[in-house]
């Protein structure tokens, strides 16, 4: 499986932005530009229709959609809408949902795993022209099927950090969408939880979030990288406790502010940041521990468009097709 680099359109970031930069990733030569859906935003698949349509090749990812926001056969419909108008460019995550927003919005379900299981596997055989009927906990479909199913049928992924999750992406996506922070060590942890649901991790693609930072000085990339670090709560255990230093880490997040007790060790571990060929490493080394594609996730007060620049220059030096001056 060819190795991949993308960046992503966070959410912070208004959509009246999304055409430049959308032109501005494919122009710097990223393999992938991925798109969020978190509330209040904007939504998944406006975003990932605009920028398809902004752009020429590069593959656009939603990561992620909440499974209990959308009726399985309507996101299966408007994905097989998108993948019709731009075959072979597009990634589908689906997730959970935060719960506190699912909550908010009074679409919790009753059992989350399950309801990430149907509407899995319900998205995917639709998508695959099926005509089906499921009766499960979640999704409810009398005799459903696509007028119009892609030709070429879009990979859907799951977005999930638990290994209980992991293991139904292993068992219904074709991939999985690992959040960040990312490590290789909480790579390799997520792969084996993949692995245990039944996934072929010859097969199955594994996209991985990471923060990213880029600086001629390290000290200023791992400052700016430091501040979105600061703000880590409890839900990344997942992704903390197989470090050398997860349970001390963690310890950390549990007493309060972490902005004074990062260690430089923690933030390079944590986040693709430091010089342009340190970030280099790092994402070679992410790929080297079983990502398939490293997305890198532009902080917060620094420029997207020059974060979006450097990372193609720096995707280009990991092909080893350049220099990442």
């Amino acid at each position: 499986m060819t190795k991949r680099i993308g960046a992503m359109f966070p959410c912070r970031i208004p959509a009246d932005r999304l055409v430049r930069l959308s032109r501005e990733a494919e122009l710097s030569g990223l393999d992938e530009l991925w798109v969020v859906e978190d509330c209040f935003y904007t939504g998944g698949i406006a975003n990932a229709a605009t920028a398809l349509a902004a752009t020429e090749a590069i593959t656009v990812g939603i990561g992620v959609l909440p499974t209990v926001a959308r009726n399985a056969a309507i996101a299966a419909m408007e994905l097989a809408t998108l993948a019709t108008l731009h075959p072979g460019r597009l990634i589908a995550g689906f997730g959970h949902g935060v719960p506190d927003w699912m909550r908010q919005i009074g679409e919790y379900p009753p059992s989350p795993l399950a309801a990430l299981r149907e509407t899995l596997s319900a998205v995917r055989r639709l998508l695959a022209g099926e005509r089906i009927t499921v009766d499960g906990k979640h999704v409810r479909l009398d005799d459903v099927g696509l007028e119009f199913p892609p030709a070429v049928v879009p990979p859907v992924l799951a977005g999930v950090r638990g290994p209980k999750s992991l293991a139904i992406s292993g068992a219904e996506a074709d991939g999985t969408i690992l959040a960040e922070p990312a490590s290789p060590e909480y790579l390799r942890a997520a792969r084996a939880s993949i692995e245990a649901g039944g996934g072929d991790l010859a097969r199955h693609t594994v996209v991985t979030y990471t923060w990213f930072a880029a600086h001629e000085d390290p000290e200023i990339a791992r400052d700016a990288v430091r501040a979105t670090l600061a703000g880590l709560k409890p839900k990344v255990a997942p992704h903390v406790r197989p470090l050398p230093f997860g349970e001390e880490l963690l310890a950390a997040i549990d007493a309060g502010d972490l902005s004074e007790k990062l260690r430089p060790e923690w933030v390079d571990r944590l986040s693709v940041s430091g010089t342009p060929e340190h970030c280099a490493e790092r994402i070679a080394e992410l790929h080297e521990a079983g990502s398939d594609s490293v997305v890198l996730i532009p902080v917060p007060g620094i420029d997207e468009e020059a974060a979006f620049a450097a990372a193609g220059k720096i995707a280009t030096a990991v092909r080893g097709q350049g220099s990442v001056v």
